[in-house]
């Protein structure tokens, strides 16, 4: 089937819509739905409005907390402990880095621990945020949730999970350099779509609950009581590595809980835990030296001729180039497959029965209804 096609401007408001009826602050429902809606328009529909629905059952199994301040649990200046206290992710993590970025810009730098957090989306927006406000920033981050859903190199069950490695670097010019990818071969979220569209991930992303390779995205999520198979790390001890180094900085330093069984939610929710590293690069060796030399760079690498694949992306990208395009694709309408717009309106309804008000099905909002 057809992916339905969402303006939106119309899809922004349906999600503030829906959280506002379950009880969110103008402010928090606002700050959701621009995260949501904006992992869309970067072409991460793992991360997208497709969340919704399991916020909600989250919400609704009391899990998710809605409304939270973050408190502020050590401070020594440049560096602070921030509790998320199970709130919105899009909400105490835009908290967070307010305060870290705060910090950043009176001491030149902030390491920031984040612990508590329900999910927090895309770490490429929180690396944004920063460099909005002209900083660098590093990001290692941590998820726990009901099922481990990524296996240890060697390993044929899950251990951890996507665990997502991130750097935003401001430039005047050409657009920030954005690296954020998960520490896994592919996103779960990624594979939630693929399920929902009925087709298959690439080579060498899964295993099934036997621990032999698939390209099935059904083995992550049938049958329902499972046993269910894993993601894999990306290149192979490398993406494992790296995914143990984002558990213990991110969690384990910070003070969160490491993927083990005595932290897993009870069902729907995902704790997230980040360490962030926020600084301003002109403290360093001044930003007319970084920013020239940053510019020779990047169109030096822009001068190598062209692969196969250079030549169907239509030339040598930077980090964060992807985004930029899909934004400019994607800026008055959202494709939803079908399986998510089921989710969503699924959502609404649940919504309505709790607390007596929802935006209604999405789907009626799709364009030439």
């Amino acid at each position: 089937m057809a992916d339905h096609q969402i303006p939106t401007s119309a899809l922004h408001r349906w999600v503030i819509d829906l959280f506002r009826a379950a009880g969110s602050s103008d402010r928090e429902a606002t700050l959701t739905a621009d995260h949501l809606v904006g992992a869309n328009l970067a072409g991460h529909d793992s991360h997208g409005v497709g969340m919704a629905p399991r916020y909600v059952d989250s919400l609704l199994n009391a899990e998710l907390q809605f409304n939270q301040t973050v408190a502020l649990l050590s401070d020594t200046g440049a560096m602070i402990s921030v509790d998320g206290r199970r709130g919105m992710g899009q909400s105490v993590t835009y908290q967070a880095m307010e305060l870290a970025i705060a910090r950043a810009r009176q001491h030149g730098v902030c390491v920031m621990g984040l612990r508590n957090s329900h999910h927090l989306g895309r770490v490429g927006h929180w690396a944004e945020q920063a460099v909005a406000a002209g900083l660098v920033s590093i990001h290692f981050t941590n998820a726990v949730s009901r099922n481990p859903m990524v296996s240890p190199f060697g390993g044929g069950q899950g251990r951890f999970n996507t665990n997502p490695f991130t750097v935003g670097i401001p430039r005047r010019d050409g657009g920030p350099i954005v690296l954020d990818f998960a520490t896994s071969a592919v996103a779960h979220g990624k594979v939630r779509v693929a399920y929902n569209k009925k087709v298959p991930v690439p080579p060498g992303c899964l295993i099934d609950a036997n621990g032999e390779p698939t390209t099935d995205p059904a083995v992550m999520f049938e049958p329902a009581g499972g046993p269910h198979g894993a993601l894999q790390p990306f290149a192979r001890h490398k993406g494992y590595a790296l995914s143990m180094v984002c558990e213990l900085l991110g969690a384990a330093l910070t003070g969160g809980e490491t993927t083990q069984p005595a932290n897993m939610p009870t069902k729907f929710a995902v704790w997230n835990n980040m360490l962030a590293i926020v600084f301003d690069p002109a403290r360093i060796s001044g930003s007319e030296g970084f920013e020239a030399e940053a510019k020779s760079f990047v169109e030096w690498v822009r001068t190598a001729r062209l692969s196969a694949d250079g030549q169907e992306l239509g030339g040598i990208l930077m980090p964060g180039d992807p985004e930029r395009r899909m934004r400019e694709a994607r800026a008055q309408i959202v494709p939803i497959d079908p399986g998510t717009m089921a989710q969503m309106d699924k959502a609404s309804a649940a919504v309505a029965a709790r607390f007596g008000q929802s935006p209604g099905p999405l789907s009626a909002l799709e364009r030439g209804c």
